[in-house]
């Protein structure tokens, strides 16, 4: 049985509340868990009781296996109970394939367009007249 510690959303609409939970990975995210283990109030001031973790319980969880969600993983460094690598994605923030190509035939144009310009005021050397 491969475990999750995940989010368990409650509260109402629009005003969320979640439940820290240990649950079997192919049950619903609202659904059946083991065991309540926390709980993250996003409502609340970040300086606040935000999120209040049973620490001996996180640690009994990942000592037989348990895998944190991105999300729990991020609290759980926080508080000094699990490692988060940093994660980069530099290509996420590049724009998609159509638009560097459209990109591309801008700069190609205004490259054109201001070498147009650049032999168009450029002085025109006059040929010797021949006699």
């Amino acid at each position: 049985m491969a475990l999750k510690i995940r989010l368990a959303r409650a509260g109402s609409k629009k005003r969320p509340y979640y439940q820290i939970v240990v649950a079997d990975s192919r049950s619903p995210r609202d659904g059946r868990f083991i065991e309540q283990i926390g709980f993250w109030n996003p409502q609340l001031p970040k300086d606040g009781e935000r999120v209040k973790v049973d620490e001996d319980r996180v640690k009994h969880w990942l000592g037989h296996g348990a895998q944190p969600t991105d999300r729990v993983l991020r609290f759980l460094d926080a508080a000094g109970l699990a490692k988060r690598e940093a994660r980069s994605n530099p290509k996420k923030a590049e724009p998609g394939k159509k638009a560097q190509e459209r990109a591309a035939l801008v700069k190609k144009a205004q490259e054109d367009a201001a070498a147009a310009i650049a032999a168009a005021s450029a002085p025109v050397e006059e040929a010797p007249a021949s006699e």
